[in-house]
C-alpha cells in the first residue's frame, strides 16, 4: 500500500452479484472506504512510536464534546464520527488534514476486513453453540437443554469458561484473505468477494492480507 498505511477505516455498504471480465458471476461485498483524514500525527520521537490517527465519517459539531472539537480544529478538519490509530513505519510523510482514499488500495489483491458482527440477542446453547440437544421424541423431557454444568461433591462449582446460554452477537471479527474484485477510485469503493461481518452501514476497518 502506498505511503506504509496498513489499515483504512469505512463502512460496509451492502452485497452485489458483481460480473467479471470472463463473465463469471461473483458474490461481492461492497465497502466504501475513507476519505480518511489524519486528524494527528505521533511520532517516535515524541510518543515513542510512529502511528497516524485516522478520521471517518461527518458527524455534527453540536454532537462533538468540547475537547473533542478543539481536537478536530487543531488539525483543521470537521468532527468525524469514527477515530482509529494506525501504526505506521514512519509518520513524516503525512500531513495532518491530509485524505487517505481507497486510491491506497488499488494495488492490493487480498485484504483482511474487521467489523462487528450483528446482534442475536439471549440465545440458547443450540444456536449460540451447536449443541446437538436432547430427542424430540414424545416423554424425552429433555430437547434444547444445556444439560449437566458440573458435578456436586467435586469440584462443587462450574468451570469457567463452560459454554452456556447468554448473548449472542455483537463481536468484532476478522475475515481473512478476501479478494479484491475491483475498486472504484471514484466513488471510494472497494469490491471483496465474500461475507464481511456486521449489517449494512456498520463501520469496518480493512487492511491488505496478512498471510497471502
Amino acid at each position: 500500500m502506498s505511503d506504509s498505511v496498513k489499515t483504512l477505516i469505512g463502512k460496509k455498504v451492502g452485497q452485489t452479484t458483481f460480473f467479471e471480465e470472463s463473465g463469471k458471476a461473483t458474490h461481492v461485498t461492497v465497502l466504501e472506504i475513507g476519505p480518511c483524514v489524519v486528524i494527528q500525527k505521533k511520532t517516535q520521537e515524541k510518543e515513542g512510536y510512529n502511528a497516524l490517527q485516522l478520521g471517518f465519517s461527518e458527524k455534527k459539531e453540536k454532537h462533538t464534546t468540547k475537547a473533542l472539537q478543539g481536537h478536530f480544529k487543531k488539525s483543521g478538519a470537521t468532527p468525524k464520527r469514527v477515530l482509529k490509530e494506525v501504526r505506521v513505519a514512519d509518520a513524516t510523510p503525512f500531513q495532518v488534514g491530509q485524505a487517505l482514499t481507497v486510491e491506497n488500495l488499488k494495488d492490493v489483491t487480498w485484504v483482511d476486513v474487521t467489523g462487528v458482527s450483528k446482534g442475536k440477542g439471549f440465545q440458547g446453547v443450540v444456536r449460540r453453540h451447536g449443541f446437538r440437544g436432547g430427542r424430540n421424541s414424545h416423554g424425552s423431557m429433555f430437547h434444547r437443554a444445556p444439560g449437566g454444568i458440573g458435578a456436586s461433591s467435586d469440584p462443587s462449582r462450574v468451570y469457567p469458561g463452560s459454554r452456556m446460554p447468554g448473548h449472542m452477537g455483537t463481536q468484532q471479527n476478522t475475515v481473512l484473505n478476501l479478494r479484491v474484485v475491483k475498486v472504484d477510485t471514484d466513488n471510494n469503493l472497494l469490491f471483496v468477494k465474500g461475507a464481511v461481518p456486521g449489517a449494512d452501514g456498520g463501520i469496518v476497518t480493512v487492511r491488505p492480507s496478512v498471510k497471502k
